[in-house]
């Protein structure tokens, strides 16, 4: 059937969000302001199922020294970020900031003393390849304490609707211009036509066996928007955390931990990280990532050493999360690299506007140029809020010329009957994450890529042949992630390797299984 014949006439908005993390509110929030009517549509159900709520470390700001924050952005991205990017970052970080977080969500950042004083109290915390203290945190759990109250002021406000376990399956375009998207909840498909359509959708962890995203991340956005022509950029640079749980049931282990004092040690307890870069544990990500993999492939095992800081009295939040799988802290928490951000994205400029008109993306989605290869701590959020409000404000001025869509043409979307033959989704998506992990981790070879490549484009290739007869979210989500699959590969085929995209040596290149789990 077609969306058409499954639905009631096509919704229409000036604005329509594709996400609610932290990026997607903010757009929302500012388009609102604009006097623009904006239609939330989210696959969440709730905030938990969203990469923003599960930010621990905090929100960096600018603080009075602009200066050194961009120098710390430019130097962990290996001088590979753009350095006007990297200005309207750091230019917008304390506005935005007090305004939405402070000022209109007054999210209950920790404070070094009364907890009723100015914001010169804030408790401010510092991070790896941050060479002062300017994260803005609450416990170990920040995510979930600006994402809760975001989505509820949204909630409340007029001219903002949210619609939750909806899922974009395609844009809807027409001569270069966007129109908005098809999206899918409770197997009916329905047509949304807006005035201007922001992607907010998120990073790609689900493409790895091992990440600190939730499942949900399939890279829906940047699949969406590469189908339609738009360009992609710098999708080679996929950075993972240092330190995540490595046991059932993972979790990532903030880096703040670090910036507290906690060190690595490997199987022996030798501390590691001073041989590998000046700064030991606080060197950028992409430096303590690799260790951490190095010592644990010549060792058997890495741990976090918690002993030299108050660890259950700073992070209860996480000496809880130990504790509820076993884990004595006391004796140091085993930690493995796990899938963290896509430091690439969808191409846009410095107010989220993508090469298709109408179209803009913000947040993990995007690439904005602020990461370049490799990203700085506690940049995500501010990063999601800074463009998301920069976005949102130029979505709706574009949304007011009104909406033209006589001449789109709704994608004939079939239901899913003949239904998906059982576990087909699940089977396809391990099938994936071997590749991936295999092949597209903390290290690649050319002989890796080659064989991804090659994996890859057999799995889209069987995804495609039911997406031509049938439709369900899971077999979407199943091509958006077999599409960002070939992007990163090819991405990684050509890019310098710098940063998060890290070439193996000769000696461990002949190491590599050559098995591409087909």
């Amino acid at each position: 059937m077609t969306a058409s014949d499954s639905s009631p006439d096509p919704t229409e908005t000036d604005v329509l969000v594709v996400g609610s993390g932290i990026a997607g509110c903010a757009a929302a929030l500012a388009a609102a302001r604009e006097g623009a009517d904006v239609l939330v549509v989210t696959k969440a159900t709730r905030p938990e199922e969203t990469t923003s709520h599960w930010a621990q470390g905090g929100i960096a700001t600018a603080r009075s020294d602009p200066e050194s924050f961009a120098a710390d952005v430019l130097a962990a991205s290996a001088d590979t970020a753009d350095p006007d990017a990297v200005e309207v970052l750091v230019g917008n970080a304390r506005e935005a900031v007090e305004d939405v977080l402070v000022e209109t969500l007054d999210v209950p950042f920790d404070r070094a003393g009364d907890e009723n004083a100015g914001e010169a109290d804030f408790d401010y915390g510092r991070e790896a390849a941050h060479s002062k203290p300017r994260i803005l945190h609450v416990d170990a759990s920040t995510g979930e304490h600006v994402l809760g109250p975001f989505l509820a002021h949204l909630g409340d406000r007029e001219r903002v609707t949210i619609r939750e376990d909806t899922a974009a399956l395609d844009l809807l375009t027409h001569e270069g211009r966007v129109h908005g998207a098809v999206v899918e909840r409770d197997g009916e498909t329905d047509a949304i036509f807006a005035g201007s359509t922001v992607l907010a959708t998120g990073g790609i962890g689900a493409l790895y066996g091992t990440s600190t995203n939730p499942d949900t991340a399939t890279g829906d956005g940047i699949a969406m928007a590469a189908l339609a022509g738009a360009t992609v950029e710098d999708m080679a640079y996929v950075q993972f955390h240092p330190t995540a749980y490595a046991g059932d049931e993972p979790f990532l282990v903030s880096e703040a931990v670090r910036g507290e004092g906690a060190v690595l040690r490997n199987a022996e307890g030798e501390r590691f990280m001073p041989d590998y870069h000046d700064d030991a544990e606080l060197a950028p990500r992409d430096v303590v990532a690799r260790a951490v993999a190095d010592e644990r492939e010549a060792t058997g095992r890495v741990v976090l050493d918690v002993s030299p800081l108050d660890f259950a009295g700073e992070f209860p939040d996480l000496a809880g999360k130990c504790e509820a799988r076993g884990v004595d802290w006391r004796e140091g928490i085993p930690v493995e690299p796990s899938e963290h951000f896509l430091c690439g994205g969808i191409s846009v400029d410095d107010r989220g506007r993508t090469d298709l008109d109408r179209l803009f993306a913000v947040g993990e989605c995007a690439r904005t140029g602020v990461h370049g290869a490799n990203r700085l701590a506690s940049t995500s959020l501010l990063e999601g809020l800074v463009w998301g409000l920069r976005a949102g404000a130029s979505a709706a001025e574009a949304a007011a010329t009104g909406l033209d869509h006589e001449r789109v043409e709704i994608p004939d979307l079939r239901d899913s009957d003949p239904a998906l033959p059982d576990r087909f989704a699940d089977e396809k998506f391990a099938r994936l994450r071997r590749v991936m992990d295999e092949n597209v981790g903390i290290r690649r070879t050319p002989e890796d890529l080659r064989r991804a490549t090659a994996a890859l484009r057999r799995l889209k290739g069987e995804v495609d042949a039911y997406t031509r007869t049938r439709t369900s979210r899971s077999l979407y989500e199943l091509r958006s992630a077999s599409v960002v699959a070939l992007l990163v590969v090819r991405s990684a085929m050509d890019a310098e390797p710098v940063g998060c995209h890290a070439l193996a040596t000769e000696d461990e290149s002949e190491g590599v299984s050559a098995n591409a789990s087909d």
